[in-house]
Protein backbone atom coordinates (compact mmCIF):
# COMPACT_ATOMS: atom_id res chain seq x y z
CA UNK A 1 0.00 0.00 0.00
CA UNK A 2 1.37 3.24 -0.49
CA UNK A 3 1.26 6.22 2.07
CA UNK A 4 4.50 4.39 3.76
CA UNK A 5 5.48 8.42 4.44
CA UNK A 6 4.70 11.82 2.60
CA UNK A 7 6.04 14.50 0.86
CA UNK A 8 7.66 17.70 2.52
CA UNK A 9 8.75 20.53 0.27
CA UNK A 10 9.43 17.94 -2.69
CA UNK A 11 11.58 15.43 -0.58
CA UNK A 12 9.65 12.00 -0.02
CA UNK A 13 9.54 11.66 3.99
CA UNK A 14 10.00 7.84 4.95
CA UNK A 15 7.73 7.37 8.18
CA UNK A 16 7.62 3.17 8.11
CA UNK A 17 10.97 0.51 8.11
CA UNK A 18 10.80 -1.58 4.77
CA UNK A 19 8.07 -4.46 4.55
CA UNK A 20 5.54 -2.86 6.40
CA UNK A 21 2.25 -2.05 5.36
CA UNK A 22 0.09 0.39 5.51
CA UNK A 23 -3.79 1.07 4.95
CA UNK A 24 -5.66 4.34 5.55
CA UNK A 25 -9.34 6.00 5.87
CA UNK A 26 -11.99 4.06 3.14
CA UNK A 27 -9.47 1.40 2.37
CA UNK A 28 -9.02 0.80 6.22
CA UNK A 29 -12.52 1.02 6.85
CA UNK A 30 -13.51 -1.62 3.76
CA UNK A 31 -11.36 -4.42 4.95
CA UNK A 32 -12.32 -4.50 8.33
CA UNK A 33 -16.25 -4.01 7.62
CA UNK A 34 -15.53 -7.08 5.35
CA UNK A 35 -13.88 -9.50 6.80
CA UNK A 36 -16.22 -8.49 10.21
CA UNK A 37 -19.41 -9.17 7.99
CA UNK A 38 -17.30 -12.78 6.71
CA UNK A 39 -16.55 -13.53 10.34
CA UNK A 40 -20.09 -13.42 11.27
CA UNK A 41 -21.56 -14.99 8.01
CA UNK A 42 -19.74 -18.05 8.57
CA UNK A 43 -21.42 -18.37 11.96
CA UNK A 44 -24.85 -17.30 11.20
CA UNK A 45 -26.45 -20.45 10.08
CA UNK A 46 -25.62 -22.03 13.69
CA UNK A 47 -28.49 -19.63 15.20
CA UNK A 48 -31.50 -21.36 16.31
CA UNK A 49 -32.80 -24.48 17.04
CA UNK A 50 -33.15 -25.49 13.62
CA UNK A 51 -29.42 -24.04 13.65
CA UNK A 52 -26.63 -26.26 11.59
CA UNK A 53 -23.60 -27.29 13.06
CA UNK A 54 -19.94 -26.91 11.65
CA UNK A 55 -17.15 -29.26 11.90
CA UNK A 56 -13.54 -27.91 12.76
CA UNK A 57 -10.26 -29.96 12.04
CA UNK A 58 -7.45 -28.26 13.75
CA UNK A 59 -3.90 -28.62 12.71
CA UNK A 60 -3.56 -32.06 14.72
CA UNK A 61 -6.70 -33.23 13.04
CA UNK A 62 -8.56 -33.18 16.42
CA UNK A 63 -12.20 -32.80 15.54
CA UNK A 64 -15.12 -30.16 17.22
CA UNK A 65 -18.51 -30.61 15.83
CA UNK A 66 -20.44 -27.70 17.70
CA UNK A 67 -22.96 -24.53 16.59
CA UNK A 68 -21.59 -22.70 19.70
CA UNK A 69 -20.66 -19.65 18.53
CA UNK A 70 -17.96 -18.58 20.98
CA UNK A 71 -16.48 -22.62 20.32
CA UNK A 72 -16.58 -22.40 16.70
CA UNK A 73 -15.06 -18.47 16.68
CA UNK A 74 -12.26 -19.56 19.29
CA UNK A 75 -11.33 -22.89 17.10
CA UNK A 76 -11.39 -21.19 13.57
CA UNK A 77 -8.22 -19.71 14.46
CA UNK A 78 -8.54 -16.30 12.34
CA UNK A 79 -5.79 -14.13 11.92
CA UNK A 80 -6.93 -10.86 11.18
CA UNK A 81 -7.06 -8.12 13.97
CA UNK A 82 -10.83 -7.26 12.67
CA UNK A 83 -11.61 -10.93 13.13
CA UNK A 84 -10.31 -10.94 16.45
CA UNK A 85 -12.26 -8.35 17.88
CA UNK A 86 -15.12 -10.55 16.61
CA UNK A 87 -13.89 -13.26 18.33
CA UNK A 88 -13.34 -11.04 21.81
CA UNK A 89 -17.45 -10.33 21.32
CA UNK A 90 -18.27 -14.38 21.67
CA UNK A 91 -15.75 -14.90 24.11
CA UNK A 92 -17.10 -12.08 26.45
CA UNK A 93 -20.88 -13.11 25.65
CA UNK A 94 -19.82 -16.34 26.85
CA UNK A 95 -17.98 -15.25 30.09
CA UNK A 96 -21.00 -12.94 30.81
CA UNK A 97 -24.26 -14.81 29.89
CA UNK A 98 -23.03 -18.33 28.50
CA UNK A 99 -25.75 -18.09 25.93
CA UNK A 100 -26.15 -15.50 22.92
CA UNK A 101 -22.73 -15.89 21.44
CA UNK A 102 -24.04 -16.31 17.83
CA UNK A 103 -26.55 -13.63 18.46
CA UNK A 104 -23.84 -11.17 19.22
CA UNK A 105 -21.25 -11.68 16.46
CA UNK A 106 -24.35 -11.33 13.78
CA UNK A 107 -25.45 -8.16 15.29
CA UNK A 108 -22.03 -6.88 15.35
CA UNK A 109 -21.53 -7.40 11.72
CA UNK A 110 -24.49 -6.43 10.22
CA UNK A 111 -24.12 -3.09 12.48
CA UNK A 112 -20.90 -2.91 10.75
CA UNK A 113 -22.27 -3.65 7.20
CA UNK A 114 -24.92 -1.20 7.37
CA UNK A 115 -22.29 1.28 8.23
CA UNK A 116 -20.34 0.88 5.35
CA UNK A 117 -23.36 1.12 3.00
CA UNK A 118 -24.02 4.69 4.85
CA UNK A 119 -20.23 5.51 4.48
CA UNK A 120 -20.84 5.12 0.92
CA UNK A 121 -23.33 7.86 1.21
CA UNK A 122 -20.79 10.26 2.61
CA UNK A 123 -21.99 10.15 5.79
CA UNK A 124 -18.96 10.49 8.02
CA UNK A 125 -18.26 7.48 10.40
CA UNK A 126 -18.44 9.99 13.95
CA UNK A 127 -22.25 10.88 12.93
CA UNK A 128 -22.34 6.73 12.05
CA UNK A 129 -20.58 5.93 15.33
CA UNK A 130 -23.13 8.40 17.69
CA UNK A 131 -26.06 7.43 16.48
CA UNK A 132 -25.31 3.88 16.85
CA UNK A 133 -24.36 5.06 20.84
CA UNK A 134 -27.96 6.86 21.17
CA UNK A 135 -29.49 3.82 19.14
CA UNK A 136 -27.57 1.09 21.70
CA UNK A 137 -28.62 2.89 25.01
CA UNK A 138 -32.17 3.62 23.97
CA UNK A 139 -32.63 -0.06 23.02
CA UNK A 140 -31.29 -0.79 26.87
CA UNK A 141 -33.96 1.06 27.97
CA UNK A 142 -36.81 -0.28 25.74
CA UNK A 143 -35.29 -3.73 26.93
CA UNK A 144 -36.21 -2.73 30.52
CA UNK A 145 -39.30 -1.45 30.00
CA UNK A 146 -40.37 -4.45 27.60
CA UNK A 147 -39.00 -7.85 30.03
CA UNK A 148 -40.80 -9.66 32.58
CA UNK A 149 -40.05 -10.52 36.31
CA UNK A 150 -38.60 -13.69 37.46
CA UNK A 151 -37.45 -15.18 41.20
CA UNK A 152 -35.17 -17.91 42.47
CA UNK A 153 -38.44 -19.80 43.13
CA UNK A 154 -40.32 -19.59 39.63
CA UNK A 155 -39.13 -22.91 38.41
CA UNK A 156 -41.00 -24.03 35.75
CA UNK A 157 -40.11 -20.19 33.62
CA UNK A 158 -36.65 -21.37 34.44
CA UNK A 159 -36.66 -24.59 33.08
CA UNK A 160 -38.06 -22.82 29.71
CA UNK A 161 -35.44 -20.65 29.91
CA UNK A 162 -32.20 -23.49 30.14
CA UNK A 163 -34.48 -25.79 28.03
CA UNK A 164 -34.02 -22.98 25.35
CA UNK A 165 -30.28 -22.33 25.82
CA UNK A 166 -30.10 -26.20 24.74
CA UNK A 167 -32.46 -25.89 22.19
CA UNK A 168 -29.71 -24.81 19.26
CA UNK A 169 -27.32 -27.92 20.62
CA UNK A 170 -27.48 -31.13 19.11
CA UNK A 171 -28.47 -32.60 21.90
CA UNK A 172 -31.31 -30.04 22.64
CA UNK A 173 -33.44 -32.11 20.60
CA UNK A 174 -36.31 -33.72 21.73
CA UNK A 175 -37.51 -34.69 25.14
CA UNK A 176 -33.50 -34.67 26.28
CA UNK A 177 -33.55 -30.99 26.60
CA UNK A 178 -36.40 -30.83 29.14
CA UNK A 179 -34.78 -34.11 31.21
CA UNK A 180 -31.56 -32.01 30.90
CA UNK A 181 -33.25 -28.24 31.85
CA UNK A 182 -34.79 -29.73 35.07
CA UNK A 183 -31.54 -31.03 36.13
CA UNK A 184 -29.82 -27.61 35.35
CA UNK A 185 -32.35 -25.39 37.32
CA UNK A 186 -32.03 -28.04 40.39
CA UNK A 187 -27.94 -27.68 40.26
CA UNK A 188 -28.66 -23.54 40.31
CA UNK A 189 -31.20 -23.21 42.62
CA UNK A 190 -29.30 -25.43 44.91
CA UNK A 191 -25.62 -23.42 44.93
CA UNK A 192 -27.68 -20.10 44.44
CA UNK A 193 -26.70 -18.31 48.10
CA UNK A 194 -28.83 -15.10 49.52
CA UNK A 195 -26.48 -12.64 49.97
CA UNK A 196 -28.06 -8.24 51.54
CA UNK A 197 -31.05 -9.55 49.79
CA UNK A 198 -29.72 -10.40 46.92
CA UNK A 199 -29.40 -13.72 44.87
CA UNK A 200 -25.71 -14.67 44.20
CA UNK A 201 -24.82 -17.25 41.80
CA UNK A 202 -21.32 -18.98 41.38
CA UNK A 203 -21.23 -21.25 38.31
CA UNK A 204 -17.47 -22.45 39.57
CA UNK A 205 -19.34 -24.80 41.92
CA UNK A 206 -21.71 -26.52 39.71
CA UNK A 207 -18.93 -28.87 38.35
CA UNK A 208 -20.02 -30.24 34.84
CA UNK A 209 -17.96 -33.72 34.54
CA UNK A 210 -18.15 -35.99 31.46
CA UNK A 211 -17.53 -39.59 30.25
CA UNK A 212 -18.57 -41.24 26.68
CA UNK A 213 -20.25 -44.21 27.15
CA UNK A 214 -24.02 -44.20 27.69
CA UNK A 215 -26.87 -41.93 26.64
CA UNK A 216 -27.74 -38.53 27.01
CA UNK A 217 -30.80 -39.60 29.24
CA UNK A 218 -28.01 -41.22 31.89
CA UNK A 219 -26.82 -37.85 32.78
CA UNK A 220 -26.97 -37.95 36.57
CA UNK A 221 -27.28 -34.84 39.42
CA UNK A 222 -24.86 -35.73 42.02
CA UNK A 223 -25.87 -33.79 45.82
CA UNK A 224 -21.85 -33.70 46.19
CA UNK A 225 -18.91 -33.91 43.92
CA UNK A 226 -17.55 -36.33 41.52
CA UNK A 227 -13.46 -36.36 41.55
CA UNK A 228 -11.91 -38.13 38.48
CA UNK A 229 -9.77 -40.02 40.56
CA UNK A 230 -9.08 -43.64 42.17
CA UNK A 231 -8.92 -44.81 45.70
CA UNK A 232 -4.83 -45.16 46.31
CA UNK A 233 -4.35 -48.95 47.69
CA UNK A 234 -6.52 -51.84 47.18
CA UNK A 235 -6.95 -52.30 50.59
CA UNK A 236 -8.55 -49.17 51.37
CA UNK A 237 -12.75 -49.68 51.84
CA UNK A 238 -14.39 -48.68 48.07
CA UNK A 239 -17.54 -47.79 49.45
CA UNK A 240 -17.92 -45.52 52.50
CA UNK A 241 -21.55 -44.83 54.21
CA UNK A 242 -21.97 -42.02 56.51
CA UNK A 243 -18.24 -40.36 55.66
CA UNK A 244 -16.36 -38.25 57.81
CA UNK A 245 -14.38 -36.30 55.27
CA UNK A 246 -10.72 -34.45 55.66
CA UNK A 247 -9.53 -32.05 52.93
CA UNK A 248 -5.80 -32.44 53.82
CA UNK A 249 -3.68 -29.28 51.72
CA UNK A 250 -0.05 -31.02 52.54
CA UNK A 251 2.21 -34.00 51.37
CA UNK A 252 1.23 -37.40 53.58
CA UNK A 253 5.63 -37.94 52.72
CA UNK A 254 8.57 -37.46 54.21
CA UNK A 255 9.42 -33.66 53.81
CA UNK A 256 12.79 -33.79 51.45
CA UNK A 257 14.99 -31.02 52.25
CA UNK A 258 15.35 -27.46 50.82
CA UNK A 259 19.14 -27.45 50.18
CA UNK A 260 20.87 -30.33 49.29
CA UNK A 261 21.96 -32.25 52.34
CA UNK A 262 24.17 -35.55 53.08
CA UNK A 263 22.94 -37.71 55.72
CA UNK A 264 26.39 -40.07 56.90
CA UNK A 265 25.21 -43.51 57.67
CA UNK A 266 28.17 -45.98 58.87
CA UNK A 267 26.38 -48.65 60.26
CA UNK A 268 23.59 -51.31 59.22
CA UNK A 269 22.05 -50.29 63.01
CA UNK A 270 22.10 -46.43 61.88
CA UNK A 271 20.18 -47.40 58.77
CA UNK A 272 17.39 -49.02 60.52
CA UNK A 273 17.46 -45.92 62.92
CA UNK A 274 16.86 -43.98 59.79
CA UNK A 275 14.19 -46.26 58.16
CA UNK A 276 12.39 -46.91 62.16
CA UNK A 277 12.28 -43.00 61.79
CA UNK A 278 10.58 -42.51 58.96
CA UNK A 279 7.76 -44.98 58.98
CA UNK A 280 6.99 -43.59 62.80
CA UNK A 281 7.01 -40.20 60.76
CA UNK A 282 4.67 -41.88 58.96
CA UNK A 283 2.61 -43.85 61.29
CA UNK A 284 1.87 -40.23 63.60
CA UNK A 285 0.52 -38.56 60.41
CA UNK A 286 -1.81 -41.18 59.87
CA UNK A 287 -2.32 -41.26 63.79
CA UNK A 288 -3.04 -37.73 63.76
CA UNK A 289 -6.27 -38.38 60.87
CA UNK A 290 -7.39 -41.10 62.66
CA UNK A 291 -7.68 -39.25 65.71
CA UNK A 292 -9.92 -36.84 64.26
CA UNK A 293 -12.25 -39.11 63.64
CA UNK A 294 -11.71 -39.24 59.64
CA UNK A 295 -12.92 -41.85 57.38
CA UNK A 296 -12.07 -40.43 54.10
CA UNK A 297 -9.24 -38.52 53.29
CA UNK A 298 -8.64 -36.10 49.79
CA UNK A 299 -5.13 -34.88 50.00
CA UNK A 300 -3.62 -32.10 47.17
CA UNK A 301 -0.29 -33.11 47.10
CA UNK A 302 1.20 -37.12 47.73
CA UNK A 303 0.73 -39.78 49.63
CA UNK A 304 4.05 -42.26 50.34
CA UNK A 305 3.03 -46.03 50.35
CA UNK A 306 4.43 -46.52 53.40
CA UNK A 307 1.62 -44.10 54.84
CA UNK A 308 -1.10 -45.46 52.32
CA UNK A 309 -0.24 -49.18 54.00
CA UNK A 310 -0.98 -47.32 57.43
CA UNK A 311 -4.12 -46.06 56.21
CA UNK A 312 -5.59 -48.90 54.85
CA UNK A 313 -5.13 -50.98 57.88
CA UNK A 314 -6.83 -48.13 59.94
CA UNK A 315 -9.86 -48.83 57.13
CA UNK A 316 -9.32 -45.15 55.53
CA UNK A 317 -10.23 -44.38 52.17
CA UNK A 318 -7.58 -41.83 50.18
CA UNK A 319 -7.70 -40.11 47.16
CA UNK A 320 -4.09 -38.25 46.40
CA UNK A 321 -3.33 -35.14 43.60
CA UNK A 322 -6.66 -34.00 43.81
CA UNK A 323 -6.74 -30.68 41.99
CA UNK A 324 -7.22 -27.34 44.08
CA UNK A 325 -10.49 -26.39 42.35
CA UNK A 326 -12.30 -29.85 43.69
CA UNK A 327 -10.49 -29.29 47.06
CA UNK A 328 -12.77 -26.55 46.54
CA UNK A 329 -15.55 -27.83 45.60
CA UNK A 330 -15.67 -30.11 48.34
CA UNK A 331 -15.40 -27.96 50.79
CA UNK A 332 -18.56 -26.06 49.92
CA UNK A 333 -20.33 -29.64 49.25
CA UNK A 334 -19.29 -31.46 52.67
CA UNK A 335 -18.47 -28.48 55.14
CA UNK A 336 -15.22 -29.49 55.48
CA UNK A 337 -12.55 -26.87 56.14
CA UNK A 338 -9.03 -27.40 54.18
CA UNK A 339 -5.97 -28.26 56.83
CA UNK A 340 -3.05 -27.10 55.93
CA UNK A 341 -1.30 -28.83 58.86
CA UNK A 342 -2.52 -32.61 60.11
CA UNK A 343 -1.56 -31.32 63.57
CA UNK A 344 -4.62 -28.77 64.05
CA UNK A 345 -6.96 -31.62 62.22
CA UNK A 346 -9.78 -32.02 64.23
CA UNK A 347 -13.67 -33.21 64.26
CA UNK A 348 -15.18 -30.25 63.69
CA UNK A 349 -12.83 -29.26 60.56
CA UNK A 350 -14.11 -32.50 59.05
CA UNK A 351 -16.98 -32.24 56.66
CA UNK A 352 -20.10 -34.90 55.95
CA UNK A 353 -21.34 -36.92 52.83
CA UNK A 354 -24.52 -39.59 52.82
CA UNK A 355 -21.96 -41.54 50.54
CA UNK A 356 -18.44 -41.67 49.60
CA UNK A 357 -17.53 -44.75 46.78
CA UNK A 358 -15.38 -45.31 43.99
CA UNK A 359 -17.15 -46.34 40.50
CA UNK A 360 -15.96 -47.92 37.16
CA UNK A 361 -17.13 -45.22 34.40
CA UNK A 362 -15.98 -46.29 31.00
CA UNK A 363 -12.81 -48.34 32.31
CA UNK A 364 -11.99 -45.57 34.46
CA UNK A 365 -12.37 -45.13 38.92
CA UNK A 366 -13.87 -42.37 39.73
CA UNK A 367 -14.71 -41.46 43.13
CA UNK A 368 -17.96 -39.98 43.92
CA UNK A 369 -18.72 -37.86 46.94
CA UNK A 370 -22.57 -37.97 47.14
CA UNK A 371 -25.69 -37.32 49.34
CA UNK A 372 -24.36 -34.25 51.21
CA UNK A 373 -26.76 -32.43 53.48
CA UNK A 374 -27.53 -29.00 51.21
CA UNK A 375 -24.62 -28.83 49.55
CA UNK A 376 -23.11 -25.75 47.98
CA UNK A 377 -21.49 -27.10 45.21
CA UNK A 378 -22.92 -29.85 43.03
CA UNK A 379 -21.97 -31.80 39.92
CA UNK A 380 -23.75 -32.66 36.43
CA UNK A 381 -22.08 -35.62 35.41
CA UNK A 382 -22.71 -36.05 31.72
CA UNK A 383 -23.26 -39.26 29.53
CA UNK A 384 -23.18 -39.55 25.96
CA UNK A 385 -22.40 -42.21 23.10
CA UNK A 386 -19.65 -40.86 21.61
CA UNK A 387 -16.84 -37.95 22.71
CA UNK A 388 -17.84 -35.61 20.31
CA UNK A 389 -21.51 -35.77 22.07
CA UNK A 390 -20.78 -35.94 25.20
CA UNK A 391 -18.34 -32.65 24.60
CA UNK A 392 -21.37 -31.50 22.68
CA UNK A 393 -23.42 -32.01 25.68
CA UNK A 394 -21.26 -29.84 28.15
CA UNK A 395 -21.48 -27.00 26.27
CA UNK A 396 -25.10 -27.24 26.25
CA UNK A 397 -25.50 -27.57 29.85
CA UNK A 398 -22.58 -24.92 30.86
CA UNK A 399 -24.59 -22.54 28.17
CA UNK A 400 -27.90 -23.28 30.27
CA UNK A 401 -26.45 -22.63 33.73
CA UNK A 402 -25.16 -19.43 32.66
CA UNK A 403 -28.75 -18.79 30.89
CA UNK A 404 -30.37 -20.06 34.04
CA UNK A 405 -28.02 -17.71 36.49
CA UNK A 406 -28.10 -14.80 34.53
CA UNK A 407 -32.40 -14.86 34.73
CA UNK A 408 -32.26 -15.16 38.68
CA UNK A 409 -29.41 -12.93 39.19
CA UNK A 410 -31.02 -9.78 36.77
CA UNK A 411 -34.42 -10.61 37.92
CA UNK A 412 -35.72 -10.44 34.54
CA UNK A 413 -36.39 -12.36 30.71
CA UNK A 414 -37.70 -12.02 27.59
CA UNK A 415 -39.31 -13.54 24.71
CA UNK A 416 -37.06 -15.34 22.29
CA UNK A 417 -37.82 -16.66 18.41
CA UNK A 418 -36.54 -12.59 17.14
CA UNK A 419 -39.98 -11.53 18.97
CA UNK A 420 -37.62 -8.86 20.84
CA UNK A 421 -35.45 -7.66 18.51
CA UNK A 422 -38.25 -7.16 16.32
CA UNK A 423 -40.37 -4.86 19.10
CA UNK A 424 -36.78 -3.00 19.74
CA UNK A 425 -36.37 -2.15 15.36
CA UNK A 426 -40.31 -0.80 16.19
CA UNK A 427 -39.56 1.04 18.78
CA UNK A 428 -36.10 2.29 17.48
CA UNK A 429 -37.55 3.72 14.01
CA UNK A 430 -39.71 5.50 16.24
CA UNK A 431 -36.99 7.20 18.03
CA UNK A 432 -34.85 8.08 14.87
CA UNK A 433 -37.65 9.97 13.32
CA UNK A 434 -38.10 11.67 17.11
CA UNK A 435 -33.28 12.68 17.00
CA UNK A 436 -33.83 13.72 13.20
CA UNK A 437 -30.77 14.93 11.21
CA UNK A 438 -28.10 12.52 9.61
CA UNK A 439 -28.08 10.48 13.13
CA UNK A 440 -31.48 9.01 11.96
CA UNK A 441 -29.80 7.59 9.44
CA UNK A 442 -27.91 5.37 11.78
CA UNK A 443 -30.07 4.65 14.13
CA UNK A 444 -32.83 3.13 11.52
CA UNK A 445 -29.29 0.96 10.36
CA UNK A 446 -28.99 -0.08 13.87
CA UNK A 447 -33.11 -0.92 13.81
CA UNK A 448 -32.37 -2.77 10.68
CA UNK A 449 -29.68 -4.90 12.00
CA UNK A 450 -31.64 -5.95 15.08
CA UNK A 451 -34.15 -7.71 12.19
CA UNK A 452 -31.03 -10.03 11.02
CA UNK A 453 -32.11 -12.48 14.24
CA UNK A 454 -35.83 -12.67 13.55
CA UNK A 455 -34.51 -13.05 9.45
CA UNK A 456 -32.18 -15.58 10.06
CA UNK A 457 -34.39 -18.05 12.21
CA UNK A 458 -36.68 -17.79 9.35
CA UNK A 459 -34.31 -18.99 6.73
CA UNK A 460 -33.21 -21.83 9.07
CA UNK A 461 -36.62 -22.79 8.85
CA UNK A 462 -37.12 -22.75 5.73
CA UNK A 463 -39.16 -20.19 5.74
CA UNK A 464 -39.67 -17.11 3.28
CA UNK A 465 -37.44 -14.29 5.12
CA UNK A 466 -38.91 -11.25 3.45
CA UNK A 467 -42.89 -12.57 3.92
CA UNK A 468 -42.00 -13.19 7.64
CA UNK A 469 -40.26 -10.03 8.37
CA UNK A 470 -43.34 -8.25 7.17
CA UNK A 471 -45.86 -10.10 9.17
CA UNK A 472 -43.94 -9.33 12.04
CA UNK A 473 -44.14 -6.11 11.31
CA UNK A 474 -47.18 -5.63 11.05
CA UNK A 475 -48.27 -7.45 14.36
CA UNK A 476 -45.21 -5.39 16.33
CA UNK A 477 -47.05 -2.43 15.47
CA UNK A 478 -49.95 -3.61 18.25
CA UNK A 479 -49.18 -3.83 21.62
CA UNK A 480 -50.82 -7.30 21.50
CA UNK A 481 -48.10 -8.30 19.02
CA UNK A 482 -44.70 -7.39 21.24
CA UNK A 483 -44.45 -11.16 21.42
CA UNK A 484 -44.89 -12.37 18.11
CA UNK A 485 -41.59 -14.28 16.55
CA UNK A 486 -40.41 -17.08 13.98
CA UNK A 487 -41.89 -20.02 15.39
CA UNK A 488 -39.11 -22.72 13.82
CA UNK A 489 -41.21 -26.00 14.46
CA UNK A 490 -44.43 -24.73 13.04
CA UNK A 491 -42.73 -22.32 10.12
CA UNK A 492 -45.31 -19.88 10.99
CA UNK A 493 -45.33 -16.64 13.43
CA UNK A 494 -46.00 -17.30 17.04
CA UNK A 495 -46.75 -15.87 20.53
CA UNK A 496 -43.26 -16.66 22.14
CA UNK A 497 -44.71 -16.07 25.42
CA UNK A 498 -47.76 -18.70 25.06
CA UNK A 499 -45.27 -21.01 23.40
CA UNK A 500 -42.80 -20.29 26.53
CA UNK A 501 -39.78 -19.35 23.97
CA UNK A 502 -37.91 -17.10 26.42
CA UNK A 503 -34.33 -16.07 27.49
CA UNK A 504 -32.86 -13.62 30.39
CA UNK A 505 -32.65 -10.27 29.37
CA UNK A 506 -29.12 -9.89 29.96
CA UNK A 507 -28.49 -12.41 26.86
CA UNK A 508 -30.34 -9.20 24.82
CA UNK A 509 -28.16 -6.42 27.30
CA UNK A 510 -25.19 -8.29 26.83
CA UNK A 511 -25.27 -9.03 23.49
CA UNK A 512 -26.27 -5.41 21.57
CA UNK A 513 -23.58 -3.46 24.11
CA UNK A 514 -20.97 -5.89 22.85
CA UNK A 515 -21.88 -5.67 19.10
CA UNK A 516 -22.37 -1.93 19.15
CA UNK A 517 -19.27 -1.58 21.06
CA UNK A 518 -17.22 -3.42 18.76
CA UNK A 519 -18.83 -1.68 15.89
CA UNK A 520 -17.64 1.91 17.00
CA UNK A 521 -13.90 0.84 18.12
CA UNK A 522 -14.02 -0.49 14.57
CA UNK A 523 -15.56 2.65 12.69
CA UNK A 524 -13.07 5.02 14.28
CA UNK A 525 -10.21 3.19 12.46
CA UNK A 526 -9.10 5.12 10.03
CA UNK A 527 -5.34 3.85 9.58
CA UNK A 528 -4.11 0.22 10.05
CA UNK A 529 -0.11 -0.48 10.17
CA UNK A 530 0.74 -3.46 9.80
CA UNK A 531 4.58 -4.40 11.52
CA UNK A 532 7.48 -5.35 9.09
CA UNK A 533 7.97 -8.97 8.29
CA UNK A 534 4.18 -9.04 8.18
CA UNK A 535 3.38 -8.23 4.28
CA UNK A 536 3.15 -11.59 3.08
CA UNK A 537 0.34 -12.22 5.09
CA UNK A 538 -1.94 -9.87 2.90
CA UNK A 539 -3.94 -11.13 0.40
CA UNK A 540 -2.71 -10.65 -2.82
CA UNK A 541 -3.89 -8.07 -5.20
CA UNK A 542 -4.77 -5.50 -2.14
CA UNK A 543 -7.15 -5.37 0.63
CA UNK A 544 -10.11 -7.60 -0.68
CA UNK A 545 -9.28 -10.61 1.02
CA UNK A 546 -9.50 -11.99 4.56
CA UNK A 547 -5.52 -12.32 5.02
CA UNK A 548 -3.91 -11.80 8.32
CA UNK A 549 -3.22 -8.06 8.84
CA UNK A 550 -0.68 -8.80 11.28
CA UNK A 551 -0.60 -5.95 14.38
CA UNK A 552 -2.80 -3.09 14.61
CA UNK A 553 -0.66 -0.23 15.43
CA UNK A 554 -1.83 3.22 14.80
CA UNK A 555 -5.54 2.63 16.42
CA UNK A 556 -7.57 6.35 15.52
Amino acid sequence: MAGQGGQLGGQQVLLLPEGSNRLQGRDARWVNIAVAYAVAQAIRTTLGPKGMDKMLVSEMGDIVITNDGATILQEMNVEHPAAKIMVEIAKTQDKEVGDGTTTSVMLAGEMLKKAGELMDQNIHASTIVNGYKNAAAKANEILQRISYPVTVDDTETLEKIASIAMGSKTIGAGSAKDFLAKLVVRAVKQVAEKKDGKVEIDDDFIKVEKKEGGDINDTQYITGVVVDKEIVHSGMPKKIEHAKIALVDAALEIEKTETDAKIEITSPEQMQAFLNQEEKMLRDMVEKIAKSGANVVFVQKGIDDMAQHFLSKKGIAAIRRVKKSDMDKLAKATGAKIATSLDDLELKDLGAAGLVEERKIAGEQMVFVEKCRDPKSVTIFVRASTEHVVNEGERAIVDAIGAVSSAIEDGKFVTGGGSTEMQLAQQLRKYATEVGGREQLAIQAFADSLETVPRTLAESAGMDAIDTLVMLRMKHKTIEGKSFGVGVYSGKIEDMKKLGVIEPLKVKTQAIASASEATEMLLRIDDMISAKGRAPSMPPGGPGGMGGMGGMEGMD
